[in-house]
């Protein structure tokens, strides 16, 4: 790491965080809206978004900061396990073509904002409803402070704010002006801020790996000697494990844990709010559709972005915080100018998903929390502006987490968050395709899957920590290692098939479903549009 601050790649950084803060403001005057009072608009940029806009939102809403740091950090410090992002990854986009625009069609139809409005009207349940909410709440909270610590990752190389005997508040200064900033063209723009912002992120994402991937193998010698170092590097005997530090190929043993976490991350990401909220901000199905079929192609980056670990083994990039590896390997490789323009495009990638990721958890609050339980009778006026405060309050929790918690920490709970997002699987995408499902039998289902997985990822201990050392374990029944996520999904779903038989059975109380046959494939010209969620007792049985 180069002595003080490097000041050409600060300066580079500093150009492109103005330039994506005037055009988060600006954003606000995008597509302006006749009513800009309701949560279609402020919190779905008025579901008006064509393809290639829905494609680098969802691809800036995915491909976080975090990924362009994590991935390659993962490569770096155990091998070629952390690839597990590269197929799951290639797994979703077949899987979300099913439910995704049947889940666009009937929240068009019914003016449905979050997954917990779709959950309530098709299972006429609020405690359904509610446990939706919390977990995705829950969920996204960590992963906001990731994008944080992304951020600070990116400041610590560029030598800015000090060393760790600084001051808190001149070290943290930097992160804390980013924040305001977020949070302050959030409030004004909504999602149309990280919308606009996201064709500078993804832009600068491409053109700095297309160049890393071509212009540092050959400043190392290429490949073969790059693999070469990386396979040494890998043999060597870890001494707080007593294990080889990784592998070029993952072993036999791990193959279960690889499958099982690929699967099941698969499984989970489309149930993050936040990359719900850019899917129903697109204006048609058909948009959604074809991004299904064009979104893969952040896989072939992802997987060349990967490769970075082993460079950075290879460059000899040598750092005790792992999430250090990639941007260290640019400062060490680049020369400063375009440093900085490295720095910007991981800046610039927390910047947008944060932005997302804040406003979705805060029209869950809203809409299914403040509405549903607090004021029912809330005008649109009154939900978009509880929902601007809760996306404030959401990024103040997620900075007070990053600034006051070891960052290990917020990575576990990111881990936690995964396994708990899962669980909701079978209320949202279950209930696109059947009404089979007794609301009671998911209900109990998603508490045995929460419950089951954070006791199982609080047993995991690493050589670092005593627990939430992991998000993998021994599964019941097998003996192998694998994800505990897809674990507890599985009981989860047991659960809820058996307590299904029962409740049936004993022919308890189904509730309402407000939608019909039909809803699932409207498309935005259809008539009978609704904007207001109905009520949970109103409407009649379809």
């Amino acid at each position: 790491m180069k002595d003080g601050v490097n000041g050409v790649a600060l300066a580079v950084f500093i150009f492109f965080f103005l330039a994506v803060t005037v055009m988060g403001f600006l954003a606000a005057r995008w597509r302006k809206a006749e009513n800009e009072n309701s949560l279609d608009e402020w919190g779905l940029g008025g579901r008006s978004f064509g393809t290639w806009v829905t494609w680098f939102l969802l691809g800036g809403d995915l491909y976080t900061a975090y990924t362009f740091v994590a991935v390659p950090a993962a490569i770096y410090a155990a091998g070629a396990a952390g690839f597990f992002a590269v197929p799951y990854t290639i797994l979703v986009y077949p899987l979300i073509f099913t439910f995704l625009p049947r889940l666009w069609s009937v929240s068009h139809k019914h003016g449905y904002v979050t997954t917990s409005d779709f959950v309530r009207g098709r299972w006429g349940s609020k405690g359904l409803s509610l446990a939706v909410a919390l977990t995705g709440i829950l969920a996204t909270m960590p992963y906001i402070a990731l994008q944080l610590v992304g951020i600070q990752a990116v400041l610590d190389v560029m030598g800015v704010g000090g060393g760790e005997n600084t001051n808190w508040f001149v070290k943290d200064l930097p992160l804390l002006i980013a924040f305001g900033v977020l949070a302050a063209y959030t409030y004004s723009s909504g999602l149309r801020a990280p919308a606009l912002i996201a064709f500078v992120k993804d832009t600068l994402i491409y053109i700095v790996i297309a160049v890393a991937i071509i212009y540092i193998p050959i400043k190392l010698g290429g490949f073969d000697e790059i693999f070469a170092k990386a396979g040494e590097a890998y043999g060597q005997i870890n001494p707080a494990t007593g294990k080889p530090r990784g592998a070029l190929v993952p072993p036999e043993v791990n193959q279960w844990t690889y499958a099982t976490l690929a699967l099941g991350s698969a499984l989970a990401l489309f149930m993050y709010p936040h990359s719900i909220t850019a899917t129903l901000s697109s204006r048609s199905r058909e948009v959604i559709r074809r991004n299904t079929t064009i979104l893969p192609l952040y896989s072939l980056m992802l997987g060349l972005l990967a490769l970075l670990g082993f460079m950075a083994i290879a460059a000899g990039v040598k750092v005790t915080n792992g999430q250090l590896a990639i941007p260290q390997l640019f400062e060490t490789m680049f020369p400063d100018w375009f440093a900085g323009v490295a720095f910007a495009a991981i800046g610039i990638g927390a910047l947008v998903p944060a932005a997302i990721m804040s406003i979705a958890a805060a029209n869950l609050f809203t809409r299914n929390i403040y509405k549903d339980f607090i004021k029912p009778d809330a005008t649109p006026e009154q939900e978009t502006k509880v929902s601007k405060l809760v996306s404030l309050l959401v990024k103040v929790g997620a900075l007070v987490f990053v600034l006051t918690m070891d960052k290990t920490v917020a990575i576990n709970f990111q881990l936690l968050g995964g396994i708990w997002i899962l669980q909701t699987f079978p209320a949202l995408v279950g209930g696109l395709f059947t009404r089979w499902f007794h609301r009671w039998a998911l209900l109990a289902g998603w508490a045995v899957g929460m419950l089951y997985g954070t006791l199982a990822a609080y047993g995991v201990a690493s050589p670092t920590q005593k627990h939430f050392g992991g998000s993998s374990a021994e599964i019941p029944g097998i003996g192998e290692i694998g994800y505990i996520g897809l674990t507890a999904f599985v009981l989860n779903l047991v659960v809820t098939v058996v307590l299904t038989f029962v409740l049936r059975a004993a022919k308890a109380p189904e509730g309402v479903d407000q939608t019909k046959p039909e809803d699932y494939t409207a498309d935005a010209g259809d008539a009978g549009v609704q904007v207001e969620l109905p009520p949970a007792t109103a409407g009649s049985s379809h």
